[in-house]
């Protein structure tokens, strides 16, 4: 492997809801013992990264809340970084409020600079008018992810992006997007890792968000083929997506013994 480091999706690739994938505890100790660097990288801006840590947890998974990037921090941090303690109105949840008071920028339910807007389990038809209000205003837009659904209860339910798609009707506005395939999100995290990203790869089940993500942020790419993407779809997900994955694996077991043979 010619990678330092690795950037690791959560759901469909470490687990299903609330069920661990066979092989990510053992893979994720590997790292741990050849001290080889990785954060976990998801787009759900919904949870703080205490809260995903102490989920990976409880599944058999060894995390830590400092190894968590969380779309909801990067949006935080990417505000913060354009206009540092502005106000700021959010639709979502715990996850990125307290992202943004981390960041220390002002919380406001009026005449905000900036909209940011992730999940919301209570997005309503007063949110929406105000939201389109402020940006037509001339408030900025950010938006956390653009995931249109999302798993739940072995269904599907709305995500971000479908959200923000009635947010983008009802003002004619396209918002900053922060997650994946973003390539703020990777920057963000490899930032953190402190290296360039040719020595970092992305792992990853979603060909349009994970792959894409690492491609467009110069990054390595694994896919692996549990989750979003399976053998049957993966031809078509690479039509769509564009581009191609530097290396695929049919599950974890198999990535884990390609990465080191010490593990």
């Amino acid at each position: 492997m010619r990678w330092k480091a690795y950037l690791i999706d959560l759901d469909g690739t470490l687990y299903h809801g609330n069920r661990m994938i066979d092989g990510a505890d053992i893979l994720i100790a590997g790292f741990q013992q050849t001290s080889t660097p990785y954060l976990f990288v998801t787009n759900n801006s919904s949870k703080t990264p205490e809260e995903v840590a102490e989920r990976l947890s409880s599944m058999g998974i060894p995390a830590k809340a400092d190894q968590v990037c969380t779309s909801a921090v990067a949006a935080a941090e990417y505000i913060a970084g354009e206009q540092p303690g502005c106000r700021v109105a959010y639709i979502g949840e715990q996850g990125l409020s307290s992202a943004l008071e981390d960041a220390g920028l002002r919380l406001v339910e009026d005449d905000p600079e900036v909209v940011v807007q992730g999940i919301d389990l209570s997005f309503t038809y007063d949110k929406l008018a105000n939201a389109a209000g402020w940006i037509r205003n001339g408030a900025k837009y950010v938006l956390t992810n653009p995931d249109l659904l999302l798993p739940a209860n072995g269904g599907l339910m709305p995500g971000a992006g479908t959200l923000s798609a009635a947010i983008q009707a009802a003002t004619g506005s396209k918002p900053v997007v922060i997650g994946k395939p973003s390539g703020i999100l990777m920057k963000h995290a490899i930032d953190r890792l402190g290296l360039s990203p040719e020595e970092v790869a992305v792992v990853g089940d979603n060909m349009l968000t994970d792959i894409s993500a690492g491609v467009q942020a110069g990054c390595g790419t694994i896919l692996v083929l549990t989750g979003i993407t399976t053998d049957a779809n993966l031809q078509s997900f690479i039509a769509d997506a564009g581009v191609q994955p530097d290396l695929i694996y049919r599950n974890l077991h198999e990535l884990r013994q390609s990465i080191a043979g010490a593990f």
